[in-house]
């Protein structure tokens, strides 16, 4: 089984990352402030004004670390990796499978039933964990709303009704998010979903863990050789990592959903971690920032049993396992893709 490593996350503003020998250092003002092994680390996520050195840029691309830059607010803006890893025959089926409609259709029915069966299991878990503290019928009627979602998938549908069927299912789901919000209802309030920019505290916390998980992805289906451009619920576009956002979708509520609702629920971020901009999006301050980097980290570290390859796993190598069984699927040793559900 592979070695969950570390991802180092770099946030301070005016860092530098350079190469000494076979570690990454990290200063700033000219002063070494961390020394990282290359070969504990997964990958490296800078935010903001964080600069590195082309060696280090060569020297991770080398050794199969990614680098990514992302705003100083968690938006995407460039990525950096080594050479395509991988048998090229991989990549070609991927292209010519991602081609054909009715392969593409069953591929997206996979990866949406893994979102929705997640999400039910979130309502689930709080109607049977939290129930006094809240609507039970609003819950009651999410999880009945989802199972039939679920129900409508089995039938033989296009690729557009497949999509309709997921935008409908998180409509559903959200539409009772704020029920699971237990604590600090009056700062941490949420309507809808909304980002670019998002606008209240709830949606700054999942646009910002939503922006981590397609990190992880992307680097999981380039490690094992497919490229992560090329998807199959999600469509082509110039820059969109399509096949990330295709495997990311079962993680959104296992993963970053239920991360976000704890830290608000068990008060581990607060409203003063937050600001609202004069056009009204809403960032998060660097502390908030850094709670949220090392609870994902912790919960990584977290172990589950995954019921297809019945073993345990930590979560941080779900990613790996999703994207290793995806691509057997691609090569035809598996008869479909199955995705990750969370019981």
């Amino acid at each position: 089984m592979k070695k969950l490593l570390n991802t180092l996350y770099v946030t301070t503003q005016g860092a530098y990352l350079a190469k000494e020998g076979e570690t990454v250092v990290v200063k700033i003002d000219q002063e070494v402030r961390l020394r990282v092994p290359v070969h504990t680390i997964g990958g490296i996520v800078c935010f903001g004004n964080v600069s590195c050195s082309p060696f280090l840029m060569g020297f991770c691309g080398e050794n199969g670390v990614s680098i990514s830059f992302l705003s100083e607010y968690g938006r995407f803006l460039a990525w950096v990796h080594g050479p395509v890893s991988g048998n090229v025959l991989l990549r070609r089926a991927q292209y010519r499978l991602a081609d054909d409609q009715e392969y593409s259709a069953q591929m997206a029915k996979y990866f949406v039933t893994g979102k929705i069966a997640n999400c039910r299991t979130i309502l689930r878990r709080a109607l049977r964990d939290h129930s006094e503290k809240m609507n039970d019928d609003a819950l009651s009627q999410g999880v009945s709303t989802l199972s039939s979602s679920l129900k409508s998938l089995e039938l033989n549908q296009t690729l557009d009704a497949i999509r309709g069927l997921e935008g409908d299912a998180a409509h559903t789901y959200f539409a009772v998010f704020d029920n699971l919000i237990i604590a600090q209802k009056e700062s941490f309030a949420f309507q809808e979903r909304n980002r670019r920019p998002p606008l209240d505290n709830v949606n700054c916390l999942l646009s910002f863990l939503y922006t981590l998980l397609v990190h992880d992805c992307r680097s999981a289906l380039e490690a094992v050789g497919l490229d992560p451009a090329v998807g199959f619920l999600h469509r082509d576009r110039p820059g969109r990592p399509s096949l990330a956002l295709d495997l990311m979708e079962e993680f959104r509520p296992f993963l970053a959903d239920r991360l976000a609702l704890s830290l608000i629920n068990l008060k581990q971020v607060q409203d003063k971690g937050f600001s609202k901009t004069e056009a009204g999006a809403v960032m998060m301050n660097d502390e908030t920032r850094k709670t949220l980097l090392v609870a994902y980290q912790e919960r990584k570290r977290e172990e589950i049993y995954h019921p297809f390859i019945d073993e345990k796993v930590n979560i941080g190598l779900l990613f790996h396992v999703q994207a290793m069984l995806l691509a057997r699927c691609l090569r035809g040793d598996l008869d479909g893709y199955p995705p990750f559900i969370w019981k």
